[in-house]
């Protein structure tokens, strides 16, 4: 064909085609050098502990104790601003009330709110859930996304010029941008869900108005759903969901990308929207749907209530011979926790409670059943002595499952949630930083001389 004939759009995709291996090549590195320098790659020392880079009040993930550089296992441990992450689901159990808004309080403000002040706060997030005049209209449904999350980062980037003060970075202001994010993100999320059901999957649409008086639990499940209905129990399992997401610590990789982007002192809405962009990736807050995909692989090509099938099929994927051909089994191994992680072991006990009440124990046991024999497997097959314990992303997959929520919304829900987090971390710069975040990297290139076109 000639050039003339070729849409323009398509020899984008035929130089891009033709050049990907010259792209490749001329950005190959070679491994051994990494360690030749000393490259502490995903900022990660040899033994896998974290680069220090930073500290932090606001929240710490322990799972492992080092003593005399001796790397030990231990349970985990999750806490916010020094309270233990089971201590505050206990006790809102307990109190038989809702408890995200106040551990939003905690977060953003350092400390657990009175009575008075809690009603003040969730009164605040109540007056601020309703998107602004035509936003829903102009900004979501105009441009519907096949991507939930890439429709939440241009909602909070275009928030930017529904903001009468969007470039100022004092404190009060910052404070009030966050607490609007915070009760917004959840409508973004779900009209951007409703968006991408009526106009990529030929669904109705519903658009169910955020109600100030209810909580972000029962909100986001009023709007997602059809009906507007949820049961108690489903609003509490949600909301310890949103709790267990909020947070955990400043290493994270959309964290510490608000660290970095925030350091140049640029709005929070450039902020949000980089964090939501990290947190996109399914090495971070995408695992959730890998593992719902893999689950329902498993259910679709084996019987999935045998042990010895179940054992089979993780061993093909460990062996790249299933699924994604990865190695991987989602939802087991973190960074940090080595022996437990606390958000899987509360979000387990809770995902059983609503499968006892919903008749869906055999689902709940195929979930343990991975959790069981995967460390073995993976031992096995890939010569693995250190422990390996299931993450918050093997049992967040179940739970939405079982809340009927449609796998497009399980990161957006992580989004909504940790938005607490990363404000509180965008505060915490904003205070204590003041140094633009630029770590060193070293050039590997010799020096070379220009020679003119012509003689190329």
């Amino acid at each position: 064909m000639k050039q003339s004939e070729t849409k323009p759009s398509q020899l984008i995709y035929e130089f891009a085609d033709h050049y990907a291996e010259k792209a490749t090549n001329g950005n190959t590195i070679n491994p051994a050098l990494y360690t030749q320098y000393d490259v502490k790659r995903g900022l990660r020392h040899a033994d896998g502990t974290g680069v220090l880079v930073g500290l932090t009040n606001i929240g710490n993930a322990h799972g492992y104790v080092v003593d005399e550089h001796e790397k030990t296992p231990s349970e985990g441990r999750l806490s916010y601003r020094g309270y233990s992450v089971g201590d505050l689901i206990t006790g809102y159990a307990q109190e038989k009330r809702f408890g995200f808004e106040e551990v939003c309080y905690l977060l953003l403000l350092g400390d657990l709110p009175t009575k008075k002040q809690l009603a003040e706060f969730t009164r605040v997030l109540g007056d601020n859930r309703t998107l602004p005049k035509n936003f829903t209209e102009d900004v979501i449904m105009k441009r519907p996304s096949s991507d939930i999350m890439n429709k939440l980062a241009r909602s909070v980037l275009v928030s930017y010029s529904f903001d009468d003060y969007p470039d100022d970075i004092s404190i009060p202001n910052i404070l009030r941008q966050g607490i609007r994010l915070l009760a917004r993100v959840p409508a973004m999320a779900a009209y951007g869900y409703q968006a991408l059901a009526h106009y990529f999957e030929g669904q109705s649409l519903y658009l169910h108005a955020p109600d100030p008086a209810l909580s972000t639990a029962e909100n986001f499940l009023r709007m997602i759903r059809s009906d507007g209905e949820y049961t108690r129990l489903e609003a509490e399992l949600l909301d310890m969901a949103l709790i267990l997401h909020a947070e955990h610590g400043g290493g994270n990789n959309s964290s510490f990308t608000v660290h970095v982007v925030a350091s140049t002192d640029t709005d929070i809405y450039s902020v949000m929207a980089a964090a939501i962009g990290s947190l996109k990736g399914p090495k971070h807050g995408g695992a959730n749907i890998r593992v719902r995909e893999m689950v329902e692989e498993m259910k679709a090509t084996i019987d999935w209530r045998n042990k010895d099938a179940v054992q089979t099929y993780l061993t093909a994927v460990v062996e790249k011979r299933a699924y994604d051909k990865s190695g991987l089994i989602y939802g087991m191994g973190h960074a940090i926790y080595t022996l437990s992680d606390p958000r899987a072991v509360l979000l387990k006990n809770k995902a059983r409670e609503l499968a006892e009440a919903t008749d869906r124990m055999d689902n709940f046991n195929l979930y343990d059943m991975i959790e069981a024999l995967a460390p073995s497997v993976l031992g096995a097959k890939k010569g693995r002595t250190a422990p390996i314990c299931a993450n918050v992303d093997l049992y967040s997959g179940l739970v939405y499952d079982m809340l009927g929520i449609p796998p497009s919304l399980y990161t957006p829900i992580f989004a909504m949630s940790r938005m607490a987090g990363w404000c509180a971390h965008l505060l915490e710069e904003r205070v204590s930083g003041g140094k633009i975040i630029r770590p060193a990297n070293k050039n590997l290139k010799p020096p070379a001389t220009y020679t003119p076109l012509a003689n190329r």
